[in-house]
C-alpha cells in the first residue's frame, strides 16, 4: 500500500475533525443531546417534539460544503461504480446503525469520547467490519 501524498491532506482533515469535535460538544453542552448522525435522522423521521434542532442540524450539515466551496477549491469526489452497490450499501449501514444502537458520529466520536465501553466494543466492530469488508473486496473478489 502507498500513500497517495497528491491529495494527501492532513490540515484540512485536522480542521474538519476540529469542527466535529466542537460540534459535538456544543450540541451536548446546549442541547444535551448525543452527535449521532442516525439517530438524528431517525428521530427526525419518527418524532415530532424536537424536530427544531434535528433539522437545523441537518441543514448545516447539507450547507457547508456549499459555504466552504465559497472560500477554498473543492474537488469533488469521483465515484465509480454501480449506484445499486451504493445502495446496498447505505441500507446495510441503516440496519447496522439501528442494531447497534447508533453510527459511527455517535460511539465513534461521542462515545469514545465519554470513555463509553458499550461505544469502544461497537467502534471496533464497525471498524474490523470495515477492514475486513475492504479486505475481501480487494483481494478476494476484486
Amino acid at each position: 500500500m502507498q500513500i497517495d501524498w497528491t491529495h494527501f491532506t492532513p490540515w484540512s482533515s485536522l480542521a474538519g475533525g476540529v469542527v466535529i469535535g466542537i460540534s459535538a460538544a456544543l450540541l451536548l453542552l446546549l442541547v444535551g443531546r448525543i452527535l449521532g448522525v442516525s439517530g438524528i435522522v431517525g428521530g427526525l423521521l419518527t418524532r415530532s417534539d424536537d424536530v427544531g434542532w434535528r433539522a437545523a442540524l441537518l441543514l448545516g450539515l447539507f450547507a457547508a460544503p456549499s459555504v466552504l466551496k465559497q472560500f477554498f477549491p473543492v474537488t469533488p469526489p469521483v465515484i465509480d461504480g454501480p449506484w445499486t452497490q451504493y445502495a446496498l450499501a447505505g441500507l446495510l449501514v441503516g440496519f447496522g446503525t439501528s442494531r447497534g444502537s447508533g453510527c459511527t458520529s455517535g460511539h465513534g466520536v461521542c462515545g469514545l469520547s465519554r470513555l463509553s465501553s458499550r461505544s469502544l466494543v461497537a467502534t471496533l466492530s464497525f471498524m474490523l467490519a470495515g477492514f475486513a469488508t475492504v479486505y475481501v473486496v480487494r483481494h478476494v473478489l476484486g
